[in-house]
């Protein structure tokens, strides 16, 4: 969300984050319903994807989940998550390790800056997650999105 609205509009915005989350909680428990409802043949047509290929994604059969670890698709089927979800992520740990990975990370251009950055003050120059954690209370909290309750996390990354 721009910054300007977060500043001068902040009711809005707050609107804004709490309907997002209320629907992202909505499909936790409604997985097939948002296939259909995103599918290019529902009656919506918001994705150009059909509904079979949507379930596959948003809810595979056990088989298919076996499929996915075992091609590779799904690298640490034990952190039980979906290959495709829709979930807030106010962690700032995620954000700091992004900005520490992108120091690694081949890129053309100039990239001179990147070293330059400290982790923690970007992450917080970055998230202004004071919505989303007013949204996430009005849900129900973190466990909706089947987190603990807290707001840091270790991050694990792996080649």
């Amino acid at each position: 969300m721009h910054e300007r609205d977060l500043k001068d509009r902040p009711d809005w915005s707050q609107k804004v984050v709490s309907s997002i989350v209320q629907a992202q909680a909505w499909i936790q428990d409604n997985r097939a319903a948002t296939a259909k409802l995103l599918a290019k043949d529902g009656p919506n047509r918001y994705t150009p994807h059909s509904v079979e290929t949507l379930m596959r994604v948003l809810e595979p059969s056990a088989d298919q989940a076996k499929l996915y670890a075992a091609s590779g698709a799904i690298r640490h089927p034990e952190w039980k998550e979906e290959r495709i979800d829709f979930q807030p992520y106010p962690f700032p740990t995620y954000t700091e390790t992004l900005v520490e990975l992108l120091k690694k990370t081949q890129v053309e251009g100039d990239t001179g800056f990147l070293g330059a950055l400290d982790a923690k003050k970007t992450a917080a120059d970055l998230v202004d997650d004071r919505f989303v954690k007013v949204a996430l209370k009005q849900v129900g909290g973190l466990k909706t999105f089947g987190f603990p309750e807290s707001f840091s996390r270790t991050e694990v990354f792996t080649g």
